[in-house]
């Protein structure tokens, strides 16, 4: 199974909506690890890493449960992590 690690930035009213502990609510319904934080220009960046499809259900469903925040998506794929991350957590 293909493991992946993709890097995203969501663009748009996205902080102070609860944006980063619905991801990580998110992500304990799926196999990832990671983080989430908010940025300075007044986006999200996240991280996610783990199977493939996973890693992809789990950007599909934060898009869609979130998706009335988000005005733009930038994503980067990166090699994953050796040993992989564990948990998914919110970073300050």
């Amino acid at each position: 199974m293909a493991k992946c690690r993709r890097r995203v930035q969501y663009l748009g009213h996205v902080q102070g909506v609860g944006f980063r502990a619905r991801a990580r609510m998110i992500a304990s319904r799926h196999a990832v690890a990671g983080w989430v934080r908010n940025l300075d220009d007044g986006g999200v960046e996240l991280v996610v890493e783990g199977e493939e499809s996973v890693v992809l259900r789990f950007l599909d469903e934060v898009a869609r449960d979130l998706g009335r925040y988000i005005a733009g998506v930038e994503a980067t794929d990166e090699v994953p992590t050796d040993p992989p991350d564990a948990g998914f957590v919110i970073r300050y």
